[in-house]
């Protein structure tokens, strides 16, 4: 191929350390707790969750992809429902900054976390909003 034309081509971003620093997400996971009363919104009752998600890297590791889901039942055991979730996470160069979408069969997210690194490389939380549909 002729390098003037190689050299204009432009490459797919190759994923660097800010993708590294995710890993901790790229698992595959179950989890069994407990929703407290209030938990899904005022009134909802107490319940059980029991779920599991499974990552992957798609684009050479460029993104991390996870789908989630969660049964709840209430106390006494009666199945309440399932939760889906599909999560799409990675770091844009472009922006410098981590960029993620979800999409959940509620349609919304319940909670917003907003995490940052400190530069000792541990984690901590800058917000933290619960969310609701919007009143007409």
């Amino acid at each position: 191929m002729d390098t003037r034309t190689d050299a204009a081509i432009p490459r797919p971003v190759r994923a660097g350390p800010e993708m590294d620093a995710l890993g901790r997400f790229l698992q595959d996971v179950t989890w069994k707790g407990v929703i407290h009363e209030g938990g899904m919104g005022p009134g909802t009752p107490a319940m059980t969750g029991i779920g599991h998600s499974t990552s992957h890297t798609i684009q050479d590791g460029r993104w991390i992809v996870m789908d989630s889901e969660q049964e709840q039942f209430l106390e006494d055991g009666t199945f309440v429902l399932q939760w889906q979730l599909h999560w799409v996470s990675g770091w844009d160069p472009g922006h410098g900054e981590y960029r993620a979408v979800m999409a959940d069969n509620y349609g919304h997210a319940i909670t917003w976390r907003n995490e940052m690194t400190a530069p000792d490389g541990s984690w901590f939380l800058i917000e933290e909003y619960t969310m609701v549909p919007r009143q007409p």
